[in-house]
């Protein structure tokens, strides 16, 4: 088994493209970076270099990952969602990669289409983002935030629904606790 690149695609050397992965038209992969297996992205896809991409992870159309942005195993960015890496950035003043911010979006974390994410905050575990929201602090593990700034409306399912008052997923049976870190699966 080995990957599929669009023959519309650029990837510099020195990249790593995991097994089953396929990138897409018009995208570009920079040097230093590393796509785990079974990834898709979609078409105009940009991976800015030293970008670390899990396993299972979509990128829908039009979206940069930026250098300090790194993706853990299973994470889906919807459609022209939007990552930042500096705070301050002057065109007449670049930083370069020291002035990077780094974001983090942990393993099965969802952001949904337009969505916005302002480096240097960590998305939590199977946390979902969204469509549009503009993310300006760090979300709990398993938190569903939505607005703008972003702010915490209710509780997901590692599945994928909204959890009730009792922290149980109606649709799968599984049950939750609330950690510091947001939530985790009771009996874990």
């Amino acid at each position: 088994m080995s990957h599929f690149v669009h023959e519309s695609s650029y990837v510099d050397e020195n990249v790593r493209i995991g097994n089953g992965t396929k990138i897409w038209h018009f995208s570009h992969i920079h040097s230093g970076s590393e796509i785990g297996e079974n990834c898709s992205l979609g078409q105009n896809v940009n991976i800015g270099n030293n970008v670390t991409i899990g396993k299972g992870v979509k990128i829908q159309n039009n979206v940069s990952v930026y250098e300090g942005v790194e993706l853990e195993d299973y994470v889906f960015c919807g459609p022209s969602m939007v990552f930042t890496n500096d705070l301050t950035p002057r065109s007449k003043y670049p930083k370069g990669k020291e002035g990077y911010k780094n974001t983090k979006v942990k393993c099965g974390a969802s952001i949904g289409a337009n969505a916005t994410i302002v480096c240097g905050n960590t998305i939590g575990k199977w946390a979902m983002v969204a469509s549009g929201a503009v993310v300006t602090k760090s979300v709990p593990n398993y938190a569903l935030v939505a607005g703008i700034p972003a702010k915490q409306i209710g509780w997901v399912c590692e599945c994928g629904n909204v959890l009730n008052k009792d922290l149980k997923c109606m649709q799968c049976n599984r049950k939750y606790v609330e950690t510091i870190d947001g939530l985790e699966e009771a009996g874990e």
